[in-house]
């Protein structure tokens, strides 16, 4: 695509959001990922690998351990399900440990094996309380993923690098999180709760739906030798280009209140983003309050943040000393970090976008299915009016399930 064209289409994006922005009062402020009062207690189904010291292989998704999973962080629609361990990348390009949680379904495995539902998950937070397989896991979610089980897939669910193992997870770092979920894919090939079929998909939702398009994108490549088949990804509530309006943050950006959802998920980039490129900086841009609050987002979840910035009524532009751009090379290296491709997808990837979404507004995916369009990729795009950034989730299953069908047979 020609520069001007990306120009116009980043331009016009930006407008209607900062538009949506104060018509709604504020960014993050409804129909956000669902809150969670207090800090959770993990349930480690007796493997707490968040200080884990053991061997480390030097092999993308070697599967270093398996338990039955607790029954509380357990999906009803679940038959048989495990807790895992394995290998991937962190953010550094280091190989590191995953956990990860299998749910099988009630219905027999096909001829084959079980075809595997690869989730990527959504804001949850950084610190290891916040562990999606140690049974912190939203509602809204359960109901998705049952769905997906009742459909007679498994479901493979990983909690990325960093949540609930060593390290800090990198939050929006979508190539970092797509090897997390192509190595829990070829980790589950070793399970020994069932037999699985080589063909997956990846579905995801806000955090994670840059987790799938990412994986969409690098799943063949990442894959390769493993054995395993991809076939296509679904992604809703997708945060493209969203480096192209977080480079002007700064101490008199944004000029209005963003409330406390769309603070807790800048403080988290930032935060992935200082511990994956400490070349950069960040701290040298943040005053003392906006270095506090960096540091507790490392281990605050996201109901507890939320309501930490909230009852203190934090503002964004008051956490930063300097502009984001008086970092050299600043928007090069979010590009590099949280950017969303917009071509070399080599299966069909499906992106559902719901227009009364104030998380990510619809510009966001609308700008990035455009160039996607425009540079023929194999995408399929769904916009729901009267849903809202969680409501497309669910929403979404009307289109999304006969989608994976169609690409797991094709």
């Amino acid at each position: 695509m020609k520069k001007s064209i990306r120009n116009r289409i980043f331009s016009s994006a930006t407008a209607l959001v900062t538009t949506a922005a104060l018509l709604a009062g504020g960014v993050g402020a409804a129909g956000a990922d669902p809150i969670k009062p207090g800090q959770p207690v993990p349930l480690w189904s007796g493997m707490d690998v968040s200080h884990y010291r053991g061997p480390i292989p030097q092999k993308n998704g070697t599967l270093l351990r398996e338990v039955p999973l607790d029954k509380g962080a357990w999906l009803p629609a679940a038959a048989k399900a495990s807790r895992i361990l394995y290998t991937s990348q962190n953010s550094h390009g280091k190989m590191a440990v995953s956990t990860g949680a299998i749910f099988l379904p009630k219905k027999p495995a096909p001829a084959g094996g079980y075809r595997i539902v690869a989730w990527a998950h959504g804001t949850v937070g950084l610190g290891d309380a916040c562990t999606p397989s140690a049974g912190d896991r939203y509602l809204r979610d359960v109901k998705y993923l049952n769905h997906w089980l009742n459909q007679g897939y498994a479901v493979v669910a990983t909690d990325y690098v960093g949540l609930g193992t060593p390290g800090l997870m990198a939050y929006l770092d979508g190539k970092t999180s797509a090897h997390n979920v192509v190595d829990s894919v070829i980790a589950a090939q070793r399970s020994a709760l069932a037999k699985f079929s080589p063909k997956w998909v990846v579905v995801g939702q806000s955090q994670g739906g840059g987790v799938a398009m990412n994986t969409a994108r690098y799943a063949t490549e990442f894959g390769k030798g493993s054995g395993v088949d991809y076939r296509g990804g679904v992604s809703t509530g997708t945060p493209a280009h969203i480096e192209d309006v977080l480079q002007f943050a700064g101490p008199h950006f944004p000029p209005f209140d963003v409330g406390a959802g769309m603070t807790s998920y800048i403080l988290y980039v930032l935060a992935g983003f200082r511990d994956a490129r400490p070349d950069m900086k960040v701290n040298q841009v943040l005053n003392k309050e906006g270095l506090k609050w960096v540091k507790q987002s490392e281990t605050l979840c996201y109901g507890s943040l939320h309501k930490a910035l909230d009852d203190q009524k934090v503002s964004l532009s008051s956490l930063f000393a300097k502009p984001l751009l008086s970092i050299p090379g600043i928007h090069k290296a979010l590009q590099e970090y949280m950017g969303t491709p917009a071509s070399g997808y080599d299966r069909p990837i499906f992106v559902g976008q719901g227009l009364k979404d104030v998380d990510v507004p619809a510009p966001f995916a609308i700008s990035l299915v455009t160039e996607m369009y425009l540079r023929g990729e194999p995408v399929e795009f769904h916009l729901y009016p009267k849903y809202d950034h969680s409501q497309t989730v669910n929403g979404s299953l009307k289109d999304s399930t006969p989608f994976v069908a169609r690409v797991m047979q094709s």
